[in-house]
């Protein structure tokens, strides 16, 4: 009897505690098309729930939203922030994400990499024997020269590196991805070079659009003109201020003179250069994202959610024909 009357207590105990559960899960957003994807990176931050990650990963490989990497960043970014975050719960949160094909473990090894946690390598060993496809890649990040996202240099990696920034902060909210892509901005006054005044301009129009609807990002950003050099300085001003008024347009207008500039009066280099085709697969992956909560026709952002999205959004900064 007393067995029986412990287990009925127990039972009790437990009903408001799976009930609980059962109703997370049926509120719990689905991962049926790329635009839920989105939507739910947009908004992490407000409710984060990591224990969401291996099914959104899962979807976003259903998806194909990993089928071209150069596309990827801010997935990857994303996925990172989310381990690095939560370094208890890392090993967990990946070991649920398989069994996964051969193709997408590639995201899930730069993840892992990306994350921030100081044993990354010790995590990313543990899961070697479930990727035998992926050798090559696992000795270059365990025993060679694969770089991290902190590694990464935005003047070489570009556009996929900023979309990996973003990502990683749309998870965290920290401040150090979007220091460094602040730093960016000193390219888009660079006099010589095409893609680096693409690379520059593409971080100056992700951060005002994103600054524009969210105050935590434009605080940070007010606090950045107190430590960036002067170089910095300017465009962030601009960044602001285009932000403050919702005139992002403008960024797009003097990123394309200046560009113009270079091509007409540069090296013979810069008036060959297809800067629209030829600087990076970019998905500004911060207008799409924002874009996917907000409505694409409200923003007038031509953007592609969720799938090949960079060539929409090249379109959008290319000048018209």
């Amino acid at each position: 009897m007393r067995i029986l009357i412990a287990l009925l207590i127990a039972t009790l105990a437990l009903t408001p505690s799976l009930a609980k559960d059962k109703a997370k899960r049926q509120a719990a957003p689905e991962f049926s098309k790329s635009e839920h994807v989105l939507k739910w990176i947009n908004e992490y931050r407000q409710v984060p729930d990591p224990d969401r990650l291996p099914d959104a990963v899962r979807a976003m490989g259903n998806l194909g939203l990993f089928r071209e990497l150069d596309n990827a960043g801010v997935y990857i970014g994303f996925m990172a922030g989310v381990l690095g975050s939560n370094p208890d719960q890392a090993e967990r949160l990946v070991s649920r994400m398989f069994p996964m094909p051969p193709e997408d473990q590639v995201v899930l090894i730069r993840a892992i990499a990306y994350s921030g946690l100081p044993d990354w390598k010790d995590l990313l060993q543990k899961f070697v024997e479930r990727m035998p496809a992926r050798m090559v890649l696992l000795r270059k990040y365990l025993y060679g020269d694969g770089k991290t996202l902190a590694e990464l240099p935005i003047d070489e990696g570009g556009a996929y590196v900023i979309d990996a920034l973003w990502g990683y902060y749309f998870a965290t909210g920290h401040r150090e991805p979007i220091t460094r892509i602040v730093g960016a901005l000193a390219m888009s006054n660079d006099k010589n070079d095409v893609e680096k005044v693409t690379i520059g301009s593409m971080a100056k129009w992700t951060l005002a659009t994103n600054a524009s609807r969210e105050k935590d990002l434009l605080d940070i950003l007010s606090g950045e003109m107190n430590t960036q050099p002067a170089e910095v300085r300017r465009p962030l001003r601009e960044v602001i201020e285009a932000a403050e008024t919702f005139e992002t347009g403008k960024i797009k207008k003097d990123a394309l003179a200046a560009i113009e500039e270079l091509k007409t009066k540069g090296s013979q280099r810069s008036r060959d250069y297809v800067w629209w085709g030829q600087a990076g697969q970019t998905a500004l992956a911060l207008g799409c994202v924002g874009a996917a909560a907000g409505g694409l026709v409200a923003l007038g952002i031509p953007c592609v959610v969720g799938g090949a999205v960079s060539g929409a959004a090249l379109k959008y900064f290319a000048p018209e024909q």
